[in-house]
């Protein structure tokens, strides 16, 4: 078997620009039962972004750019490409760059570290796909799960605990931490390893910190609101808080590897004014982003799979 000469970046993709923002909701939506008033909601949200533009493709490849200097320092280099699967650079675009520049045999990250059929499965289907339309297509060999691996697990404390630290001390160890994942289809998440994967993933990380009081909720569900989703959701979830008398509350998004739009939106904006309605001050955790843990522990990935 040949060595791994390179490493893949798979990622969800994002608009950007302004132009871009309802083409790329298209491809995202494409054969779902979203209401069609929930995709414009989606939009406006992307508007209100810097720049009418999705951070996430930045995000990604300030991740590729860290873990390629790391592979470096640790005397294992090898190049770090970005692919997508829902705008540019597709998948398909890089897997031909990659191609050009000689590249044989690729080790793929899944930049999700909850498996779902959504968030794992269709990604390996569509580089199946994309490796079908380029000629000579490098293999693509792919991560094992990493939702507990120690680098992330680390990377989400650290940020949890500036957070923590932002609080006067004397209210640091009564405040709720209140951990987020994506929401899901729950057939969908009775068929897969998800509502594990994050659940395990929630208590290292508590009991990394000592965290006496935390709690898991859902947030950004997309799908019908006829079909059942995994529940708390966020929102929900903030108003017990309330009801209980808190007036601070953590939140941390560890379903999430960028800070993206479902984390500036739908936590930044709706989550916390839906809080301050309430006299709930949110302080929210950044996601791992560039985390120097989290790309070490990718970086652990690549070097595992290559010995």
């Amino acid at each position: 078997m040949s060595p791994i000469d390179s490493v893949l970046l798979i990622a969800f993709g994002g608009p950007t620009a302004p132009s871009e923002i309802r083409p790329f909701l298209d491809n995202v939506t494409r054969g779902r039962r979203i209401p069609p008033e929930r995709i414009e909601q989606v939009a406006q949200h992307y508007e209100r972004m810097p720049g009418g533009r999705s951070p996430l493709n930045d995000l990604t490849s300030g991740q590729a750019q860290a873990l390629e200097r790391l592979l470096v320092e640790r005397n294992h280099p090898l190049p770090v490409f970005v692919g997508m699967r829902n705008w540019h650079p597709y998948l398909h675009e890089t897997l031909v760059e990659m191609a050009t520049r000689g590249r044989r045999r690729a080790f793929g990250i899944i930049m999700s570290a909850m498996r779902t059929e959504a968030s794992w499965d269709r990604y390996k289907t569509d580089v199946t796909e994309a490796r079908a339309r380029v000629s000579e297509a490098p293999d693509v060999v792919f991560a094992p799960p990493w939702f507990d691996h120690p680098g992330f697990i680390e990377a989400v404390a650290d940020r949890t605990r500036v957070a923590l630290e932002a609080l006067p001390i004397e209210r640091r160890d009564s405040t709720p931490v209140l951990f987020t994942a994506h929401s899901v289809p729950v057939p969908m998440a009775e068929t897969s390893p998800y509502v594990n994967d994050v659940a395990v993933a929630v208590q290292a990380v508590a009991t990394r910190l000592g965290l006496r009081r935390f709690s898991l909720a859902y947030q950004s569900r997309s799908g019908s609101p006829r079909d059942p989703w995994l529940e708390p959701d966020v929102l929900g979830v903030i108003e017990s808080l309330a009801n209980d008398g808190d007036k601070d509350a953590v939140i941390v998004p560890i379903g999430f590897v960028c800070d993206h739009v479902e984390v500036l939106y739908d936590l930044d904006v709706e989550a916390r004014a839906f809080a301050d309605e309430r006299g709930v001050t949110l302080h929210r955790a950044r996601a791992v982003n560039d985390h120097p843990a989290f790309i070490a522990g990718l970086a652990d990935l690549v070097l595992d799979a290559d010995q």
